[in-house]
């Protein structure tokens, strides 16, 4: 019997590819919500809840789904890291998948940088480029502030070494110095690139989306893997067993 889900935001880019991935995926969508509508009739009657919505809107959608144990998938962006915090602490009372990309091949590019971040440490320089749309309203994107979060890990730095951008006369780059650069423009779906720069050669690691369906199955197939685990916060690299 195929999974029935509340989506909130549902009248967003990616509520509209979700819902047309969604009969193919074996899943149905039991209510769909958005800015202003009620939350609670909809969600009783569902399997899980799937949230692409506002970072203002997470809050409220988590109380709602721990109070009624409701498993989630969420793929909101743009909450402060205080913000963030706090709500993982929430999200972890029942079973939660919450990535900045719900794509197959950027979880394997997070994995490769770990493991080239690893590999190269800090005698590689390393910068990271993304390129959205011009509606996004956030920078730098969910995925690619969970690169540099993998970066800064591997090589033992905090937030401190993040650039993002540069102008005037910013004097030599520093070792420990990880750069961040955000283009936005047209309708690009999302491109994300990692440059490891070393003496005589130079890696790059890229992943270019050309549509929103690529996340809109992986999100799916998180609800069907979630509603079968335990209460905690995991991310895809589990749903994928990358971890």
């Amino acid at each position: 019997m195929p999974l029935s889900i509340l989506l909130n935001g549902s009248r967003g880019r990616m509520g509209a590819a979700i819902a047309a991935a969604a009969p193919g995926a074996g899943i149905t969508i039991g209510a769909a919500t958005d800015q202003g509508d009620d939350l609670k009739a909809g969600m009783a009657s569902v399997d899980a809840v799937v949230d692409f919505s506002s970072p203002g809107a997470t809050r409220a959608l988590l109380e709602l789904a721990v109070a009624l144990k409701k498993p989630v998938v969420i793929g909101t962006t743009g909450h402060s890291p205080e913000e963030k915090a706090a709500l993982l602490k929430l999200a972890a009372h029942v079973p939660c998948v919450w990535a900045g990309n719900f794509s197959v091949g950027v979880n394997l590019l997070y994995a490769l940088t770990r493991r080239a971040s690893r590999a190269l440490g800090d005698d590689y320089d390393t910068e990271v480029i993304e390129m959205h749309h011009r509606m996004k309203k956030d920078a730098p994107s969910g995925t690619a502030a969970r690169l540099l979060e993998i970066i800064l890990e591997e090589r033992k730095l905090d937030a401190s070494s993040l650039r993002h951008g540069r102008h005037g006369l910013t004097g030599e780059r520093k070792t420990s110095e990880v750069g961040v650069h955000s283009l936005r423009g047209g309708d690009v779906v999302g491109d994300h690139t990692v440059v490891f720069a070393g003496a005589g050669e130079r890696l790059e690691l890229t992943h270019r989306a050309s549509d929103r369906a690529v996340f809109a199955h992986g999100a799916l197939r998180a609800v069907h893997w979630v509603v079968a685990q335990k209460p905690r916060v995991y991310d895809m690299q589990d749903v994928l067993g990358l971890t």
